[in-house]
């Protein structure tokens, strides 16, 4: 059937038609259902390694949708969660996405045998003109997707809290693209920053700027990107270190030494982020925090974070930028703070590794055919696009595509091109 298409003159009109159509179909299908505003999900997973529950805690009105306005039903099929929103009372699918999220991680820690805890979570989705269905989904150790909740919004509902207008100042560190729905949008939020240092986060925003675009393929993107910094400051200067018996009184209370792992620095104090992060149009959130010490983190479509005054803050911005914005995977094996991050008899989700479970889906494509797979780490291959054993935090069992990349060490300071080629997807899926 795709041969016939290609290759016949009769064919290539009526197709070339249908898919030049396909943006203002979606356009068409965005005004019918959503406004121009966001509704904000906040909800609740409880649970252990064994069993998670939903719960919805808040809905909240904000006042952009800066996300696509034509890709509304995701096909990346990236993360282990998903929200779907269904036409009310039925099985039409109108918007999905997929992400990650906080608890999902802590799942695979040892704490999570022993104790249940529960984590605050969000998810956006544009606000709707009618009534929805949503469901939040999640998948399975073995690959299910699986219902964690679902119920119905009126977009006239009293218990919808309009976002809360803090009236603090915006720094536009760069604007490519007037037109939020056509760009990626990150907002930069600043973690231990008092008042009297806002000088130093409008700097340390120009050199997230001046990172990004100095690192391929984001420098040909410049003009897909708005990126805008909110200027709150907190009550002390610096990070919380436990590990160091340092506790600071912070706008969103990160802290290194997340899940035991010195270096990694996330927040459970998930609704100050959001609030904080609404007040501009935003389809990333990116804090940077105000320490020396080495370290970040981040995840699928919730948020990153990453020291702003470290010797390789350059470096540690965009890998971490590549997990929360691309799906990418580290691509090291030598870590132990995860248990079993990935079931080997499945194909895992992020684009750069692979248990060759279904090679053909990633980048197979891309190798050359006299490539052994897998392939070995010798010298000869050093440059070469493979699969690697090792990744992924394991040794064995998952693959990735090159000997060295921004995903796995600082040393060559470059991304692999399977990762370019990733991020590049993405890009286009937000601006176009």
């Amino acid at each position: 059937m795709t041969t016939f298409v290609e290759n016949s003159h009769d064919m290539k009109k009526p197709l070339f038609l249908f898919l030049a159509f396909m943006p203002i179909i979606a356009w068409a299908q965005f005004d019918k259902y959503f406004t121009e505003a966001s509704l904000r999900v906040d909800y609740c997973l409880t649970g252990n390694q064994k069993t998670t529950i939903f719960s919805l805690k808040e809905l909240i009105r904000e006042p952009f949708w800066s996300g696509s306005k034509t890709n509304l039903i995701d096909n990346l099929e990236y993360g282990s969660y998903i929200v779907k929103v269904y036409e009310n009372g039925t099985d039409n699918l109108i918007f999905s996405k997929g992400y990650q999220n906080l608890y999902g991680e802590w799942q695979t820690t040892d704490e999570a045998k022993q104790v249940t805890k529960t984590f605050d979570e969000s998810v956006i989705v544009p606000f709707p003109k009618v009534k929805i269905d949503i469901a939040l989904c999640y998948k399975t150790w073995e690959g299910q997707l699986t219902e964690g909740m679902r119920f119905t919004v009126s977009p006239d509902d009293y218990f919808i809290r309009n976002y809360n207008n803090l009236n603090l100042p915006v720094y536009e560190a760069w604007i490519g693209n007037k037109d939020i729905t056509k760009a990626v949008d990150i907002v930069i939020l600043p973690e231990g920053y008092t008042q009297a240092e806002m000088g130093k986060f409008i700097k340390d925003c120009d050199f997230f700027v001046k990172s990004m675009f100095s690192y391929a393929p984001y420098d040909r993107y410049r003009e897909s990107f708005n990126i805008r910094g909110v200027m709150a400051p907190s009550l002390e200067s610096g990070c919380t270190m436990p590990g160091y018996h340092i506790y600071k009184n912070t706008v969103m209370q990160f802290s290194f030494w997340t899940f035991d792992s010195e270096r990694y620095c996330m927040s459970t104090d998930n609704r100050d982020i959001r609030d904080l992060a609404g007040q501009v149009p935003y389809d990333q959130i990116y804090i940077l925090m105000n320490t020396e010490k080495y370290g970040g983190g981040g995840i699928y479509n919730f948020y990153c974070s990453s020291a702003s005054s470290n010797g390789f803050s350059s470096d540690v911005i965009i890998h971490e930028f590549g997990h929360g914005f691309a799906g990418l995977a580290d691509e090291y094996y030598d870590d132990d703070t995860y248990g079993d991050m990935y079931n080997n008899d499945l194909e895992p989700w992020e684009p750069n590794i692979t248990t060759l479970v279904n090679f053909d889906a990633k980048w197979k494509d891309m190798m050359d055919k006299k490539t052994p797979i897998p392939t070995p780490r010798e010298t000869k291959y050093e440059h070469t696009i493979g699969a690697f054993e090792g990744g992924g935090y394991e040794p064995e069992g998952v693959y990735s595509p090159h000997m060295d990349c921004l995903m796995k060490t600082f040393k060559g300071h470059d991304f692999c091109p399977v990762c370019q080629r990733a991020i590049e997807r993405m890009i286009l899926y937000y601006s176009k």
